[in-house]
């Protein structure tokens, strides 16, 4: 299994899964023009797109996903509520273009499942992307978690143990509450229902990595209240300070660039 980030932030959201030549998107909210010139920079053929996955109706996650979808002819996957969302931004789709799912689905010969998160949004879901069991390959799973106020118990339930995270670390407690963003702004980002800090982000970390975690992806970080540097001291220090990095002393911590993709990440066997 790979994966690896093609856009990150308020600007835009975009994360590839697959195995072998087979592949899927969660989210685009990115034109898609900007999608395929990232897709190609990490040597991904369109053609190998199966389908897109939106975890969310805000416009910085599925900017690009009616577009893409008609110009690859492939089947966008979203839950009934989101359908009613979204489904008048995305413009003209074929039938079979719009595949209502459930808690539980395949794409790209994957297995998908949902779970709520906390935002403000009609409704909000991250992921476990599974390999299926099988007696010749390992059993490999990663975990993406974007867009939560708040860590749920249904993230703890659906990520402890996964092999792979890219998770929010949005912003920096001191960077929001001392920059220029309006106070209700500040609020809602730092609400129940808005997105998580750097420290809670790793909190929840500490509790999901287990001895076979091999990386994670510090992913929507906000260009205003954190920066890259920030968000990776502040998660890889709380993470020493849980004793975390002795359970899995392997794991690598990076963070995902806001335009560009990330580099393809390989799950090693």
């Amino acid at each position: 299994m790979h994966f690896t980030t093609l856009a990150s932030g308020s600007s835009g959201n975009s994360i590839l899964v697959g195995e072998n030549s087979r592949h899927f998107l969660v989210d685009c909210g990115i034109s898609g023009k900007s999608l395929l010139h990232n897709l190609s920079q990490v040597n991904i053929l369109d053609s190998e797109l199966e389908g897109i996955v939106v975890t969310h109706e805000h416009v910085d996650h599925i900017r690009g996903v009616g577009v893409l979808a008609r110009k690859l002819k492939i089947p966008i996957y979203a839950t009934a509520g989101l359908w009613e969302a979204m489904g008048s931004c995305l413009g003209k789709l074929a039938e079979n273009q719009c595949i209502e799912v459930q808690d539980s689905f395949s794409c790209a010969g994957l297995e998908v499942k949902l779970y709520p998160t906390s935002h403000d949004s009609r409704e909000s879901y991250g992921l476990k992307v599974s390999r299926p069991k099988r007696q010749d390959k390992m059993h490999l799973a990663i975990g993406i978690a974007t867009d939560s106020g708040v860590i749920t118990e249904e993230m703890h339930r659906h990520l402890k143990g996964c092999d792979a995270f890219v998770v929010e670390a949005n912003y920096d407690d001191k960077q929001l509450w001392n920059g220029s963003y309006p106070w209700y702004l500040k609020k809602r980002i730092s609400g129940q229902y808005g997105h998580l800090e750097n420290r809670q982000l790793a909190e929840g970390l500490s509790e999901w990595i287990e001895e076979n975690t091999q990386r994670v992806v510090l992913a929507h970080l906000s260009e205003e209240n954190n920066t890259p540097q920030i968000a990776l001291s502040t998660v890889t220090r709380i993470l020493r300070e849980l004793n975390t990095a002795r359970k899995c002393p392997d794991v690598q911590v990076q963070v995902a660039p806001r335009y560009t993709p990330h580099e393809l990440i390989r799950l090693r066997e």
